[in-house]
């Protein structure tokens, strides 16, 4: 064997575009948008120019949270540009788009932010953003497309949801729901306080260790359910969707210490919803093996009775408890944001079924 032959040879991976790249861009372009220009409150009547920032003199005060801030909140978005490019621009032509994008959102949203009361824009800001973006597109110039087209995430992508992408956002966006603080754990959305805030249900004596319980098993059983219709029938799917439920649970876990403080990180973790979980973990390991059509009614069910009763019957004492202690500050958009995740992610599911109600044997 010639000495040339024992070379490892280099993978030419296809031209193929990336819409998952594409699409997570877009929607995290928006999202920079949406924290950066909340509440929306603009006074267009303040005399100022867009462009007044400009000349402005840097802020007195500058700290290094700001400035991290802003460096890391447009590293995704440069980093996620790059793959978004290919196959038509590449390397460092990609690396130039994904800075003048970064460059131009940054400077549109600075501009914008003259006309909120509550926003002071400034060049620090927006060299800040620069940063960040041009960060983001050298980490991915090394990685090559084949880490988000050939390699564990697309790969992984393909072997689990197929095309589905609506299945794959919503699996996605789970624990991001459960982020915002919730009544029960796992409770599917808070947007059912609109319709029964002002019913006045009397008192009610409630065991709430049985009542958490309850619906959490409901909820991580409609959930579970609904997220399986989208994958593959040869997909893991009850350790696939073990995993989901890990990972909402360090995503918990993290996001109340920053939101609560780090005495508080474990507070929502009731006996009741530890074991909800762990019953509704193993009713969903006999629950998959059910045919498609049982297994979509069966979800709907579970989840639309689920968030019925958590605002039928009264608030957990301890949630209640548990709000006492929130001071938003920093995260105060953030958990704006996630409140609208949080309230989103039922209806988009449950629209999301009724779509494809065909491909599950769903009778209109």
């Amino acid at each position: 064997m010639h000495h040339e032959d024992q070379r490892p040879r280099k993978f030419i991976w296809p031209l193929q575009a990336m819409p998952l790249a594409r699409a997570i861009s877009l929607s995290y372009a928006l999202l920079i948008i949406y924290v950066s220009l909340n509440p929306f409150d603009f006074n267009f009547d303040n005399g100022i120019a867009a462009w007044a920032w400009l000349d402005a003199p840097l802020p007195r005060f500058i700290t290094l949270f700001d400035v991290s801030v802003n460096i890391l909140a447009y590293i995704p978005l440069g980093f996620l540009l790059v793959f978004a490019c290919y196959p038509r621009w590449r390397n460092f032509i990609a690396l130039g788009i994904a800075l003048s994008f970064s460059a131009v959102l940054a400077f549109s949203v600075e501009s914008l932010q003259t006309w909120l009361p509550t926003r002071i824009p400034s060049q620090m800001d927006w060299w800040a953003n620069v940063l960040g973006g041009l960060m983001g597109g050298l980490l991915a110039i090394p990685l090559g497309p084949q880490w988000l087209s050939g390699s564990a995430v697309r790969r992984r992508f393909d072997q689990w949801f197929g095309l589905d992408w609506a299945a794959c956002a919503l699996f996605l966006l789970f624990p991001w729901a459960q982020i915002y603080p919730q009544s029960s754990w796992l409770g599917t959305g808070v947007w059912g306080h609109a319709i029964f805030a002002s019913v006045d249900w009397g008192t009610m004596v409630v065991n709430h260790f049985v009542q958490e319980s309850i619906i959490t098993a409901v909820c991580w059983l409609g959930t579970g359910l609904l997220l399986s219709l989208g994958m593959r029938a040869k997909a893991p799917q009850w350790k696939i969707l073990n995993s989901l439920l890990c990972f909402t649970v360090l995503v918990k876990i993290t996001f109340t210490a920053l939101q609560f403080g780090a005495e508080f990180s474990f507070s929502w973790l009731t006996a009741g919803a530890i074991w909800g979980m762990v019953l509704g973990t193993f009713l969903l390991r006999w629950a998959l093996q059910l045919s498609v059509s049982s297994k979509a009614w069966l979800a709907i069910a579970c989840l639309v009775s689920a968030t019925l009763v958590i605002y039928l019957l009264p608030d957990n004492p301890y949630f209640i408890l548990t709000l006492r202690h929130w001071y938003q500050g920093r995260l105060l958009h953030f958990n704006e944001l996630m409140q609208w995740v949080s309230v989103v992610w039922l209806p988009l599911a449950l629209l999301w079924v009724l779509r494809n109600r065909a491909a599950f044997n769903l009778k209109p």
